[in-house]
Protein backbone atom coordinates (compact mmCIF):
# COMPACT_ATOMS: atom_id res chain seq x y z
CA UNK A 1 0.00 0.00 0.00
CA UNK A 2 1.44 3.39 -0.61
CA UNK A 3 0.71 6.75 0.63
CA UNK A 4 -0.87 9.66 -0.95
CA UNK A 5 2.08 12.33 -0.51
CA UNK A 6 -0.15 15.10 -1.15
CA UNK A 7 -3.33 13.99 1.12
CA UNK A 8 -0.39 13.49 3.95
CA UNK A 9 0.93 16.78 3.48
CA UNK A 10 -2.45 18.18 3.74
CA UNK A 11 -3.96 16.40 6.79
CA UNK A 12 -0.99 17.23 8.46
CA UNK A 13 -0.70 20.78 7.58
CA UNK A 14 -4.66 21.08 9.31
CA UNK A 15 -3.84 19.60 12.23
CA UNK A 16 -0.28 20.64 12.96
CA UNK A 17 -1.07 24.53 11.90
CA UNK A 18 -5.46 23.81 13.66
CA UNK A 19 -3.29 23.28 16.39
CA UNK A 20 -1.61 26.51 17.17
CA UNK A 21 -4.56 28.17 15.80
CA UNK A 22 -6.65 26.91 18.53
CA UNK A 23 -4.15 27.65 21.10
CA UNK A 24 -3.49 30.76 20.42
CA UNK A 25 -7.06 31.88 19.99
CA UNK A 26 -7.86 30.27 23.88
CA UNK A 27 -5.03 31.95 24.22
CA UNK A 28 -6.20 35.26 23.57
CA UNK A 29 -9.06 34.61 25.67
CA UNK A 30 -8.08 33.07 28.34
CA UNK A 31 -4.34 34.38 29.04
CA UNK A 32 -2.11 31.76 29.66
CA UNK A 33 -3.27 28.71 28.33
CA UNK A 34 -1.53 27.12 26.26
CA UNK A 35 1.55 29.05 26.80
CA UNK A 36 4.56 26.20 26.77
CA UNK A 37 3.04 25.59 23.51
CA UNK A 38 3.35 29.11 21.64
CA UNK A 39 6.92 29.51 23.26
CA UNK A 40 7.61 26.52 21.95
CA UNK A 41 6.71 27.86 18.26
CA UNK A 42 8.94 30.65 19.50
CA UNK A 43 11.24 29.25 19.13
CA UNK A 44 11.25 27.16 16.29
CA UNK A 45 9.66 29.64 13.87
CA UNK A 46 11.49 32.84 12.91
CA UNK A 47 9.25 36.21 12.86
CA UNK A 48 7.06 34.78 15.55
CA UNK A 49 8.12 35.82 19.18
CA UNK A 50 5.46 34.24 21.35
CA UNK A 51 2.07 34.56 22.49
CA UNK A 52 1.28 37.83 21.75
CA UNK A 53 -2.23 40.04 19.82
CA UNK A 54 -4.47 38.21 16.84
CA UNK A 55 -1.53 38.72 14.51
CA UNK A 56 0.76 36.44 16.50
CA UNK A 57 -1.66 34.09 16.15
CA UNK A 58 -1.76 34.12 12.48
CA UNK A 59 2.02 34.32 11.86
CA UNK A 60 2.37 31.25 14.14
CA UNK A 61 -0.43 29.24 12.04
CA UNK A 62 1.17 30.54 8.80
CA UNK A 63 4.60 28.84 10.10
CA UNK A 64 2.80 25.52 11.27
CA UNK A 65 0.72 24.91 8.14
CA UNK A 66 3.71 24.77 6.01
CA UNK A 67 5.55 23.11 8.41
CA UNK A 68 3.12 20.38 8.53
CA UNK A 69 2.76 19.99 5.05
CA UNK A 70 6.53 19.35 5.10
CA UNK A 71 6.27 16.84 7.71
CA UNK A 72 3.70 15.18 6.11
CA UNK A 73 4.87 15.04 2.72
CA UNK A 74 8.00 14.13 4.14
CA UNK A 75 6.68 11.38 6.25
CA UNK A 76 4.47 9.55 3.14
CA UNK A 77 7.33 10.09 0.95
CA UNK A 78 9.73 8.24 3.29
CA UNK A 79 7.00 5.40 3.98
CA UNK A 80 6.66 4.99 0.39
CA UNK A 81 10.56 4.91 -0.37
CA UNK A 82 11.10 2.05 2.40
CA UNK A 83 8.04 0.39 1.33
CA UNK A 84 8.47 -0.07 -2.43
CA UNK A 85 9.86 -3.26 -2.25
CA UNK A 86 6.97 -4.78 -0.55
CA UNK A 87 3.73 -6.51 -2.39
CA UNK A 88 0.47 -4.66 -2.19
CA UNK A 89 -1.30 -7.77 -1.09
CA UNK A 90 0.47 -7.65 1.92
CA UNK A 91 -1.20 -7.62 5.25
CA UNK A 92 0.20 -5.30 7.79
Amino acid sequence: MRLCVKSLALAAALLWGGMFLVVGIFNLVAGGYGSVLLDFGASIYPGYHGPGGFGSVIVVTLYALVDGAIAGALLAWLYNRFNAGGSSSQVA
